[in-house]
């Protein structure tokens, strides 16, 4: 069984975040598989799913980023789950906008929500889909950016991008993971010719 964490924050006002890109894929993964409402448990939205032959348990932590860590832990726990089996989905600032980086294990590169699973989990190995939003401009604070919504200009790129890091997961389920990074740790060709023309402001 596979468990598969979109990060993000609870609440209306924050659905449009950079911030809240993993809570997102989840739900498209939710929607593919045309899942029923999630169930509230271990202080996270659950949805049961299955992919190829795999049952996948899909998890929104509905406790703040910081202490994301909490709903997964008690989840993995429940399920038996290792963390090898926990494939998190987080945006990366450290990744330009419209790409994808899989992996294994890093550090939290100052991203809470990964800092928090790290504690919980006890270990840092475990697989990654980083959604890069990219470096925010010079005057912005990177709290905020990751805070604020996508651009205008991002915007319409961003059901591409979705489905993109929805296929990631579900290859890495199906296929494992040195078939999915061989396939998605790079820009889409439509996705690069359109954030080649510019981002505009945030």
């Amino acid at each position: 069984m596979f468990l598969v964490v979109g990060l993000g924050n609870p609440g209306r006002q924050y659905q449009g975040n950079r911030h809240n890109v993993g809570f997102r894929i989840v739900d498209q993964l939710a929607a593919r598989a045309g899942a029923s409402s999630p169930r509230d448990k271990f202080g996270a939205e659950l949805f049961e799913i299955s992919l190829g032959a795999e049952r996948v348990l899909l998890c929104k932590p509905m406790e703040f980023m910081n202490v994301s860590g909490q709903a997964v832990r008690h989840a993995a726990g429940f399920h038996k789950i290792p963390a090898a089996n926990v494939i998190v989905v987080h945006d990366e600032l450290d990744v330009p906008f419209a790409r994808l980086k899989l992996g294994v294990g890093g550090g939290a590169g100052g991203h809470n929500g990964i800092r928090s699973l790290i504690q919980e989990l006890g270990t840092p190995d475990f697989p990654r889909v980083r959604v890069g939003i990219g470096r925010p401009p010079a005057e912005w604070k990177g709290a905020d950016y990751v805070l604020a919504n996508f651009t205008g200009a991002e915007q319409p790129l961003l059901p591409e991008i979705l489905d993109l890091a929805s296929d990631a997961v579900t290859e890495i389920i199906t296929r494992g993971m040195s078939a999915a990074m061989n396939k998605f740790n790079r820009k889409t060709d439509k996705a690069a010719a359109k954030n080649d023309t510019g981002r505009g402001d945030a």
